[in-house]
């Protein structure tokens, strides 16, 4: 599957970062939980803009791989990532 993705951007009110994911061509809407950032990718609470932004970069490589098996599993709906979507499955 090609993806490509488009500039992420802190939601207006702070609790996600949002991200296109382009497959296809058609774009689809997804988000990351701040909540998700803090607890799996080592996020500091309170953390501003640019810090946030730049851990999703760090760990955009595991966010896009789970947000692309989302969007096979459910093609066609945003796709919102939260804390769940990365535990460890047993």
């Amino acid at each position: 599957m090609e993806v490509v993705e488009l500039e992420p951007s802190v939601s207006a009110d702070g609790r996600a970062v949002l991200f296109l994911l382009s497959t296809r061509g058609r774009d689809l809407e997804c988000a990351v939980t701040r909540e998700a950032l803090e607890e799996y990718f080592w996020l500091e609470r309170g953390a501003g803009e640019a810090r946030v932004l730049k851990t999703f970069a760090d760990g955009r490589k595991r966010i896009t791989a789970v947000a692309e098996r989302k969007m096979l599993a459910r093609p066609g709906e945003k796709v919102l990532l939260t804390i769940s979507d990365f535990a460890a499955r047993g």
